[in-house]
């Protein structure tokens, strides 16, 4: 059974960071691209960050510069470090995967995801 469980959400100043963590059991993330989403009210969900492998990462153009991904194999854990954060950055965000890209342009979405934990970033 795979489950993704994230942990690290919070009520942040603009401005400050904050770590998400998604502990991972069921699939190896050494050998599966992952990713995180965020979802803000009243928006569609969108793809934030993807970690492809070991060190090949993808970002939204919004968080660039600001968010980093990153994995832990030995804990099966993959993390999300967001600085700079502004008030537009608050969402729901989810810990998906393995995503895919077969056409080599667009990331679709894995068919596993966390139950999302609450970022909210005040002015």
């Amino acid at each position: 059974q795979v489950q993704l469980v994230e942990s690290g959400g919070g009520l942040v100043q603009a401005g400050g960071s904050l770590r998400l963590s998604c502990a991972v059991s069921g699939i190896p993330i050494r050998f599966n691209t992952m990713g995180w989403y965020r979802q803000a009210p009243g928006k569609q969900r969108e793809l934030v960050a993807v970690m492809i492998d070991g060190s090949s990462t993808d970002y939204a153009d919004s968080v660039k510069g600001r968010f980093t991904i990153s994995r832990d194999n030995a804990k099966n854990t993959v993390y999300l470090q967001m600085d700079s954060l502004k008030p537009e950055d608050t969402a729901v965000y989810y810990c998906n995967g393995p995503l895919s890209r077969p056409l080599g342009r667009d990331w679709y979405q894995g068919k596993f995801w966390g139950q999302g934990t609450q970022v909210t970033v005040s002015s």
